[in-house]
């Protein structure tokens, strides 16, 4: 990336094309603010991945220049890769809501570098002033307490970045409204570009209130006779909520399980958020023991993660809880991209197990987080961007998303859809494309390490598609002679017994690849026989089955 002196660089590490890792930056001259800071989660296909980080190596490189991490909310995907970043870069300096920041805590703790990051809390009224730039605050409203739009003042104007927004005029948990005011305010300062949130770009109408879903669930919850088990994200702190007080309204104990619930639950009463009466909250041992008309769990797993409370209780892995007959599950949530196979399987599983099973927006059992059309317009007409970037959302999002915008008001040629890395940059004479910065995928494997290659996710896939063939034998290199083997060992690719002419056929030619190679003058290394025998091999199985196994040689010199 190339910058001019008098450009302000607006750009993406992640959360352009894609449903999650958000993260923005705003650059001028030696200065950088990021906004947000999150994770993805993976595909069906992406094995053995927890979830997804962006790559940070940019930053890294550009440490000194980087005076603040804002952050716009507490969700996942806007702040799960925090703990990975400041392990790079330990000395940015955090910024983030209450309840945010205690989620923020929590993973740092996991990850050992509380002790040593600089964490700060922010409201609407904070400013923080730079000797180039400033960042100011605007409350909005989403689906988990305290979240703020965030307005970076450069030279040029502001670039606002809504973070996840909807316009909810009726938010629970006594939560504020969105700041009409001072969003409106921005607007007549001069917003330079917009940033907006695109994830409900598709969607022709204003998002339900919160309170609409908390009746409905009321309603539900009212009219279930067996036990209840409530699954959400443990973030949604409205949800939970929700779903704590119609227990409460019901004469139910309730019961947390996951400690990303246990985690939000207690930071919410923590924080003054829920409001909870003595002996309503009970342990595992007493929810076993209470009739199933006074029971609810709250748990985590409505994505169908495998790991998570709801999955280990209804494949019967879980040690406490077990789903009986008459068991009313409740998902709370909508499919994340990527994870409905997932979800679809659980709730099979839970069906098979004999509960009921209720879920989906036609029991009114949730509402978005997220802004629709007629929203996203209106934040394009208070704000008047003089530019237009749609982040958080696929590339149909984007593109629907700058269609929104010219129709408010904005030209088709001041409405941009970029890419992640790719640098807009800004002056008073236009803007321009001013190069990438890197902005690759890191995958996070069940361990925790940030350091799967997608090489490494690649052979994963191939190993669950098609198999694995080993080939070892033993030569004499000096005497140009096989001196065991070669044999084959199958796994998930044939059954040998089954396939014993394949087997056979392909030993013969791996023999007949080794005499060859060994016979070449001057004497092959080891590595080109490998993939002389990788090449045929592949050709020759291929031919054969249709499928293309990964295949591993094994030589072993005498």
């Amino acid at each position: 990336m190339k910058l001019k002196n008098n450009e302000v660089a607006i750009y993406a590490i992640g959360g352009l094309g894609e449903i999650g890792k958000n993260m923005y930056c705003v650059q001028f001259q030696d200065e950088i603010i990021v906004m947000d800071c999150g994770i993805k989660f993976p595909e069906d296909d992406m094995m053995g991945i927890n979830y997804i980080i962006s790559d940070y190596s940019y930053l890294v490189k550009n440490r000194d220049k980087i005076k603040a991490l804002v952050v716009s909310h507490g969700h996942e995907d806007h702040i799960g890769g925090i703990p990975y970043l400041l392990e790079k870069i330990p000395e940015i300096p955090v910024y983030a809501t209450p309840f945010a920041l205690a989620l923020i805590r929590g993973k740092l703790e996991e990850h050992g570098i509380l002790k040593t990051s600089e964490l700060h809390e922010e409201h609407e009224d904070t400013v923080l002033k730079f000797p180039k730039l400033s960042v100011t605050f605007f409350r909005t409203t989403h689906s988990i307490p305290d979240t703020l739009g965030i307005a970076v003042h450069t030279p040029l104007g502001a670039v606002v970045f809504t973070g996840d927004f909807k316009f909810d005029l009726t938010p629970v948990m006594n939560q504020p409204s969105p700041n009409f005011q001072r969003m409106a305010k921005l607007g007549e300062e001069g917003v330079l570009a917009l940033l907006s949130d695109s994830t409900n770009a598709e969607v022709p109408a204003f998002t339900k209130s919160e309170k609409f879903v908390a009746k409905s669930l009321h309603n539900i919850i009212s009219n279930i006779h067996g036990r209840i088990i409530f699954a959400t994200f443990a973030s949604n702190l409205y949800r939970v909520s929700t779903a704590i007080q119609a227990a409460i309204d019901n004469g139910r104990k309730v019961a947390v399980f996951g400690r990303s619930m246990e985690n939000g639950v207690q930071n919410g009463i923590d924080l003054g958020y829920l409001h909870i009466p003595d002996g309503v909250l009970v342990d595992a041992n007493e929810i076993n023991h209470t009739p199933a008309d006074q029971a609810m769990i709250l748990c985590t797993g409505s994505q169908g993660e495998p790991m998570a409370a709801l999955s280990r209780i209804a494949n019967g892995t879980h040690r406490q809880i077990s789903i009986h007959p008459d068991d009313t599950v409740i998902f709370s949530s909508n499919p994340i991209p990527g994870n409905t196979t997932s979800i679809n399987h659980l709730i099979n599983e839970l069906y098979e197990a004999g509960a009921n099973v209720v879920h989906g927006r036609v029991n009114n059992v949730h509402t978005s987080g997220h802004g629709g059309q007629e929203e996203l317009k209106m934040m394009v007409r208070l704000t008047k961007p003089k530019y237009m970037i749609p982040v958080h959302g696929e590339y149909r999002m984007q593109v629907i998303h700058t269609q929104l915008a010219q129709d408010a008001g904005v030209p088709e040629d001041h409405t941009f859809v970029l890419e992640n890395g790719q640098v807009l940059a800004i002056s008073e004479h236009g803007t321009r494309i001013a190069g990438h910065v890197a902005s690759g995928e890191v995958f996070v494997d069940n361990s925790g390490a940030a350091d799967v290659g997608n090489v490494v996710v690649h052979d994963r896939q191939i190993l669950a598609d098609d198999g694995l063939v080993v080939v070892v034998s033993t030569v004499d290199y000096t005497h140009q002679r096989v001196l065991a083997g070669p044999d084959i060992l199958s796994r998930g690719f044939v059954y040998m017994r089954e396939s014993t002419d394949l087997i056979s056929q392909a030993q013969k030619n791996v023999y007949h690849i080794l005499r060859n190679e060994m016979a070449k003058k001057p004497q092959p290394k080891e590595n080109e026989i490998r993939r002389a025998i990788i090449e045929n091999l592949q050709d020759f199985l291929y031919s054969r089955t249709q499928r293309r196994p990964m295949i591993l040689p094994m030589i072993i010199a005498k």
